[in-house]
Parts: C-alpha cells; sequence; structure tokens
C-alpha cells in the first residue's frame, strides 16, 4: 500500500533487511543482549517505549522509537544533579519487540528491529501541525511520540547538522569529543553564537517551513539533544540519527552514508521542498551536501557551513575548505558557478550566516 512518495506500511520487522546470515560482530552483540535482557526481567525490568520525534505529510507519518528495559516498581530514584553522557549509552534493547501505533484513528502492528527500533511509515489521517500518535509494547505503558505533519502547500524546509553546527562539541577533536559526548555534564555543553537566533528568523521568514537534525550521533542521545535544542531555543523538529552498533553485514554503520540516504529519503518524500541545508567544515557536510545538490538541485534552496577554526579542520584530517578548493565554484557539475556559488554561504557564527543568507533572499 503506497504511501507519500515511494514509502509503503510496513506490518513486518523494522531495520535492515532479511539476510541470510548476520555479521559475525551482530550475532555477537545480539548473544550479550539476549543474555542481559533475560537477567534484567529476572531481576523485574520490564518493557519501556522511547518516543522519538517523528514527521509526514497528510495521509502518512513517518513514526520514530525504541523498545527498552527498564527498572520498574521500588522507590524512584532521585535524577542526578549532573547528566553525564555516558548514562545514555547504558541501555538494553529488546528484540524484535512487537509494538502497537496508534495515529489517528488507525491502529497498525509492527515489530521492532534487533536493535529495539521502530523506523516506520504508517497511514494517518492526520491534518498538518503537530500531532502525536501512541505507541505501546506488551508489557509496557502507552506513550505519545510528536510527529510533525508537514502542509503540502509548504516549499521551504531546513535540515540542520548537530555536532559543531548548533551545539560546540569539538567532534574534529577526537579525544576531546569523546570527553564532550560521555563525561561532560549536558547542561555543560554549549550553544553555537547566533545560531539559534538565525533558526528562528528562518522559520519566522517561512511559515511552516519544517526544521529537521540530520546527524551521525547514536540514537541513544537523541533524549540528551532533545534537551539541549529545548534549552537554547532551538525550533522543535525530528531528530534523524543512527545506530553505532553493528549491521547485518559489517562492523559498524556509516555515518555519511546514513546523511546521504536520509537527504535522498527527503528528496522523495517531498519533492517540492527546497531545502536550506546547514552544516560545519569540520567533517563531510561539504562534500554530503554538494553530492545531493548536484543530484537533486531542485531540492536545494542554499547550503550554510558554520566554518571551523583552521586548526579544527587541520585536526580533522582535512584542509580548511576555501585551501582545499571545495567551496563553490569549484565544485563542478552543481550549477553553474555564478548561480550555485550564490546559494554556498560560509560563516563562523549564526550572524555572520544571517547576513548572508538575507543576501541571497532567504531571509
Amino acid at each position: 500500500m503506497a504511501i507519500g512518495q515511494g514509502w509503503s506500511v510496513s506490518l513486518i520487522p523494522v531495520g535492515e533487511p532479511a539476510v541470510p546470515s548476520l555479521h559475525r560482530a551482530a550475532r555477537f552483540e545480539d548473544a550479550v543482549r539476549n543474555i542481559m535482557e533475560r537477567r534484567l526481567r529476572q531481576r523485574g525490568w520490564d518493557v519501556v517505549v522511547l518516543p522519538y520525534t517523528g514527521y509526514g505529510a497528510p495521509g502518512w507519518v513517518r513514526v520514530l522509537g525504541r523498545v527498552l528495559l527498564s527498572r520498574t516498581g521500588g522507590k524512584p530514584r532521585r535524577r542526578p544533579k549532573k547528566v553525564r553522557g555516558w548514562r545514555s549509552f547504558l541501555t538494553v534493547s529488546v528484540n524484535s519487540a512487537p509494538v502497537v501505533i496508534e495515529a489517528g484513528d488507525q491502529r497498525h502492528e509492527v515489530l521492532a528491529d534487533r536493535g529495539g527500533f521502530v523506523d516506520v511509515v504508517v497511514r494517518a489521517d492526520l491534518e498538518p501541525g503537530w500531532h502525536t500518535v501512541r505507541l505501546s509494547s506488551p508489557g509496557g505503558e502507552p506513550v505519545d511520540a510528536p510527529v510533525r505533519v508537514v502542509d503540502p502547500a509548504v516549499r521551504f524546509g531546513i535540515v540542520s547538522d548537530i555536532d559543531d553546527t548548533v551545539m560546540v562539541t569539538a567532534l574534529p577533536r577526537p579525544l576531546l569529543a569523546g570527553w564532550n559526548t560521555f563525561v561532560l555534564d549536558e547542561h555543560a555543553r554549549a550553544s553555537v553564537p547566533g545560531m539559534a537566533v538565525l533558526y528562528e528568523r528562518l522559520v519566522n521568514a517561512h511559515p511552516g517551513a519544517p526544521v529537521l537534525y540530520l546527524s551521525t550521533g547514536a540514537w541513544n542521545v537523541a533524549p540528551t539533544l532533545t534537551r539541549f535544542l529545548g534549552r537554547h531555543l532551538y525550533p522543535a523538529g525530528p531528530l534523524l540519527l543512527t545506530d553505532w552498533g553493528p549491521t547485518v553485514d559489517r562492523w559498524f554503520r556509516s555515518g555519511r552514508e546514513h546523511k546521504r540516504a536520509t537527504l535522498v529519503r527527503l528528496a522523495e518524500e517531498f519533492p517540492d521542498i527546497k531545502w536550506l541545508l546547514i552544516g560545519d567544515d569540520g567533517q563531510h557536510d561539504q562534500e554530503i551536501y554538494a553530492e545531493f545538490a548536484a543530484a537533486y538541485p531542485d531540492n536545494v534552496a542554499a547550503v550554510a557551513i558554520r566554518r571551523l577554526s583552521p586548526a579544527q579542520v587541520v585536526l580533522a584530517g582535512a584542509l580548511p575548505a576555501h585551501i582545499a578548493g571545495m567551496l563553490p565554484p569549484q565544485l563542478g557539475g552543481v550549477d553553474s558557478p555564478g548561480r550555485f556559488a550564490k546559494k554556498w554561504v560560509s560563516a563562523p557564527d549564526g550572524a555572520g550566516l544571517v547576513t548572508l543568507l538575507r543576501s541571497a533572499g532567504l531571509l
């Protein structure tokens, strides 16, 4: 049953497609997870569904969530004053858990994947705007997941990276990135100067524009990122993250492929929307955005790059963009040099990008 632009309702296990055998790393991960799940259930832990923010259009929604085990009953523990990043990774998922999704007046039954994730498109007759869908799994309490239904009349949207684009994580420096991710208190993380103001001005200039946060970060940190975005007054929107664990055919997932595939999916789901792609020059955002703009020029309004300091970029294993020739018009095949150069802006902070995007006619 076709939904949206080529995506379909899934009433089968979601996630990786079925294959004859799993990669040995995935088999090991599943074996450890099964042992932990069995022991925690014996200790009284039960199922909990963790909802993530989804999106859609009239007639369909993409529902995101995860089925985990959590301590239930007994005296509730106080929330620690300092929330260290490592706590987000101490989770045990429930493999292939059945999940019921109630979207509007329709009910759908799906299975979580081997990591407990639910990522499925279902039919839902919802008007444009914010709604909630209900998720439930046997043994757990029902939860509501927010979904943003995009108005078919909208022609502009924002896709934003997170690390070092809206949140200072020093991702190019591996040791410091690890400290920021696993040790640092989440309240100590800083927002990139001026970016929240930039996003507010963009959504005010384009009413109804969806904002999606696309990152190679793990789903484990989704609650932390949601709280961070709310504290720093960024527009609410779905997080499109990934799972860091082994896949059915390799040791680790590819973050770059995750971003590439997600951008293509958005172009197919919303063919009439032109996206403003916002990232930084510390990793591979420029390369990925340029490839997408070349393949889907009608779906790109502009590319805005938050420029890191030369020292940060060099530590990331790359040259500053203006030295490496990564900025237009050197990028051939994307557009004529004069036209594409106007679409590609770069500045060290949100204030600089506001000025450039205003000149480009997007503010």
